[in-house]
């Protein structure tokens, strides 16, 4: 929908969705502005928007888009994924797309053009044509375009609307004239309107009414303008710098106190005011109209513009809405006002992980500002190191150094600006605090340690944040080396030294540091404690506290690990009610790896697969050492439905073998080796691949045991007993199965034994047999039992539905599910090419499972051929 100003754009799209179909039809509605330019705002609104007609489609993706680390094409594919799997078509419509139409927007519109799901539709509306591959869309026929020639009033729409709509009952040369003067322009048909209501001479008014459109619509509001009170006109001129407005806003810029009363007015009498809310508090102008008040404001009162600028400024600063300020004082031209609340702001923004919004900030703001500024200067390094880009903050650490060297020279120290004195004071140790992060983000683990002990020895006294932030990076040196013990004490330290400052939602974040440690130490009761600690923390919080759906999915994975499938379940749902924003920047991703677990333990491989492959997008990481990537627990979920060609061709891209230099980093990899090693020799009885994993997992047991990783022990220790197992050395096994029990115990690990299925089911049948007095390895057969009972007849000569006729026969649609199954596309493709959502094929896939005895997609189809059912027609 491209056209000029005022034809109407916004008014078509909006009758166009009370159609016939608006019904069936949902709709995102995003409404732009200049302000809209920065990529990470664009696609923060995009989403939103979208979340309100989609609930749930935003989950996770929402703090990604503050960090330059995830592109934005990662996060619109899991956007549209979750798009894909709508039943009901979906208009997004971006109004004023012109003002927002940036090089910067541009890449990923075209992305998101390129793979729109057919359901969803786009509509743009603009002033001029956007740069999108418009002619190759127009070529494929996926195009529509309305222009001003479509949206021009034609004869009888004019006297429509001058006689009917708005009741002027011209004649009809006066209609006909005014039709050609206008061409059929709304905005300026709306104008004369106005301007002819209760005018005793309209055929003259119109006669003399002539010129082009800009002159055209300056003269109509001329005319509006003057035939308006001095009340309203004053009123509508100093407002107009005012992007929303608000009666008490109003009031603080006129110096009037009837602000609310006459927005109320204006929007009776249909002066261009937009509402922004359904309690008519906010509103704003329409574009146009206040883009002419602005001009007439300042031709008419060119010395008062940067007072009113001010005045909206101290109010939102008032307000504690610091970006609005800011950009007032900006437009005010007060450069040091505009910095001044940029200074007082960033803790605040800082504490709530808005690092966007500072960066921009300073970027407003001229270089010989902030080179003065030395706290400023530190906040855009800390926003600047947040966001993962690390280039050049050595530099502005040196440039802070020097800013506080001069400043103790009496000659000099007046060239330094501060706002807040106090903050002055925690400069030192927080210059050091940055420069250990950056050691660390260089894998320097000694210089890491030494900057953190600097920064604490130049923190002060009351400065718990850099403390904090101190230990937290001492903590990770130690993580990343496998101190886990001096890990937690530091991180603890930390915690604490944040609680102190305020800073909530980072006491959160280090709760899952906290409780990852417990987790790989074997402590799976400690890690419960430390989330359910750290949800009690948030709940005294107001609001959804960020952070707290993370405590949800550790809590998750912590009832996994301990083999309750049903709460792990319920955490997961619980933190995606609370959405996107109660996640830190590492919840998608986390989510995704947690559910992935559980839907491929309900025999939904290709719904689990789907999931690590989302999680691989949108993966994101701080400093914390990826002790678990993701890519390896993919390929243990290929492993344990026996696809290991790919499972090798991982091995070898990562460079793994047997004879590696052990690290902790490195831990959750090998150990994965181990167990692709021991599926190839379940698969060909591979001597050589039994031969190599035995002392690779011995040494892999002395590095896990002298680093106090428990989780790890106990795994590679049931990895022991299967090898002997495999290798026919049954004694030895069951002898190598009971120390690992021993330490797992008392926590209640089970998922490290049922995961491997049938084989450990054999060794506890026997030692359930041999100590019936010991009711931890009962439980653990019966978790064994059941989750091999699908994968191990699959390679043990058979499924349950191979030796039995079906149950329950499948129905027409299952038949036509089961034969895309048996083919090459993915579980999203299967369902665009059947027409429903990927929750409806999930629900067909699970009755035919259950049906066939089954409890994967490979399985199922190999039953499906020995049954003979992927060549039956539907109905036969």
């Amino acid at each position: 929908m491209s056209a000029p100003a005022g034809f109407g754009k916004t008014t078509v799209v909006a009758e166009w969705l009370q159609g016939a179909d608006a019904g069936r039809r949902r709709t995102a509605w995003l409404s732009l502005d200049v302000r809209d330019r920065h990529p990470a705002s664009f696609w923060t609104y995009v989403v939103t928007a979208l979340h309100r007609a989609v609930p749930g489609v935003d989950a996770g993706v929402l703090p990604l888009l503050q960090s330059a680390q995830v592109p934005i094409e990662t996060v619109l594919t899991t956007v549209l994924n979750e798009l894909g799997a709508l039943t009901d078509p979906l208009d997004l419509i971006l109004d004023d797309y012109h003002l927002a139409d940036t090089p910067d927007i541009q890449p990923a519109m075209t992305f998101l053009l390129e793979h729109l799901p057919p359901q969803v539709h786009l509509v743009i509306c603009t002033r001029a044509d956007p740069a999108l591959p418009l002619a190759r869309l127009r070529a494929r026929g996926e195009l529509v375009e309305l222009r001003a020639a479509d949206l021009r009033f034609t004869p009888v729409e004019v006297a429509a609307y001058l006689d009917e709509t708005v009741g002027l009952n011209l004649a009809p040369a006066d209609i006909e004239a005014l039709e050609q003067r206008t061409e059929g322009w709304i905005a300026a048909l709306q104008l004369a309107a106005l301007s002819l209501q209760g005018r005793p001479d309209v055929s003259d008014f119109i006669a003399g009414f002539a010129g082009d459109d800009r002159y055209v619509l300056d003269y109509l509001v001329d005319e509006v303008l003057a035939r308006q009170s001095d009340d309203v006109r004053d009123f509508l001129l100093r407002t107009s710098v005012l992007s929303r407005l608000h009666g008490p806003l109003c009031d603080a810029v006129t110096g009037r106190r009837d602000g609310r009363a006459m927005l109320e007015v204006l929007d009776r009498a249909n002066l261009f005011v937009v509402r922004l809310d359904d309690k008519r508090r906010w509103y704003r102008y329409h574009h146009l109209f206040a883009d002419v008040l602005r001009t007439h404001l300042a031709d008419e009162h060119p010395g008062e513009v940067a007072s009113l600028h001010r005045r909206a400024g101290q109010w939102y600063a008032d307000a504690g809405e610091p970006a609005p300020a800011v950009g007032h004082a900006l437009e005010a031209g007060d450069v040091d006002r505009a910095a001044d609340l940029v200074e007082q702001a960033i803790p605040v923004v800082q504490r709530d992980r808005q690092e966007a919004t500072i960066c921009g900030w300073i970027k407003d703001l001229p270089d010989d500002i902030v080179r003065v500024r030395p706290v400023l200067a530190l906040g855009l390094v800390g926003a600047l190191m947040t966001r993962g880009e690390f280039e050049g903050v050595e530099d502005r650490l040196r440039e802070i150094e020097r800013l506080l060297a001069d400043g103790e020279d009496e000659g000099t120290a007046a060239e330094l600006v501060v706002v807040d004195r106090g903050a002055l004071a925690r400069l030192p140790g927080a210059v050091e605090m940055y420069r250990s992060a950056l050691a660390l983000a260089g894998g320097d683990v000694s210089a890491t340690v030494t900057h953190a002990a600097r920064a604490v020895d130049r923190a002060a006294a009351d400065d718990h944040l850099v403390r904090a932030a101190a230990s937290a990076l001492s903590g990770l040196a130690s993580w990343g080396s496998g101190d886990l013990d001096a890990a937690h004490t530091a991180y603890s330290a930390a915690v604490e030294g944040l609680r102190r400052a305020g800073y909530v939602a980072d006491v959160l974040g280090c709760s899952i540091t906290l409780a990852d440690i417990r987790i790989t130490q074997g402590r799976l009761v400690d890690a419960q404690r430390t989330y359910e600690r750290a949800l009690r923390l948030a709940s005294e919080e107001p609001g959804t506290l960020r952070g707290t759906a993370d405590m949800y999915v550790g809590l998750s994975q912590v009832a996994w690990e301990r083999g309750d499938d049903a709460a792990a379940t319920g955490h997961l749902r619980r933190a995606r009610e609370l959405g996107e924003l109660a996640g830190l920047p590492q919840h998608p991703y986390r989510w995704r790896v947690a559910m992935a677990r559980i839907l491929d333990a309900e025999g939904d491989q290709a719904g689990a697969l789907d999931l690590i492959e989302e999680a691989e997008r949108v993966f994101t990481t701080d400093l914390s050492p990826n002790v678990r990537p993701v890519q390896a627990t993919r390929v243990r979920l290929l492993v344990a439905h026996g696809n290991l060609g790919e499972a090798l061709d991982w091995a070898r891209r990562q460079g793994l073998t047997t004879d590696d230099e052990l690290s902790y980093v490195r831990e959750y990899e090998h150990i994965t080796l181990a167990r692709v090693l021991l599926a190839v020799h379940a698969a060909d009885r591979s001597a050589s691949a039994l031969d190599a994993v035995a002392p690779f997992l011995q040494r892999l047991l002395v590095a896990a045991e002298n680093g106090g990783r428990t989780s790890s022990a106990i795994e590679i220790l049931v990895l022991r007993a299967l090898a002997h197992h495999a290798g026919g050395d049954a004694s030895t096994a069951l002898t190598a199965m009971e120390r690992p029990l021993t330490l797992a115990e008392p926590h209640g690990h089970v998922r490290v034994f049922a995961d491997d299925g049938l084989p450990v089911a054999a060794l506890l049948d026997t030692l359930v047999r041999q100590r019936p007095d010991w009711a931890y390895p009962r439980r653990l057969l019966d978790a064994a039992t059941k989750t091999g009972s699908s994968t191990d007849e699959e390679t043990a000569g058979g499924s349950a539905a191979e030796r039995h006729a079906l149950v329950e026969p499948l129905s027409d649609r299952e038949l036509e599910v089961l034969r895309l199954l048996a083919g090459d596309l993915d579980g999203p493709d299967i369902a665009r090419r059947l027409h429903v959502s990927v929750n409806t094929l999930r629900t067909h896939t699970r009755h035919i499972y259950t049906k066939l005895g089954v409890n994967n997609r490979r399985a199922a189809v190999r039953v499906a051929g020995h049954l003979n059912l992927i060549s039956r027609a539907p109905g036969r």
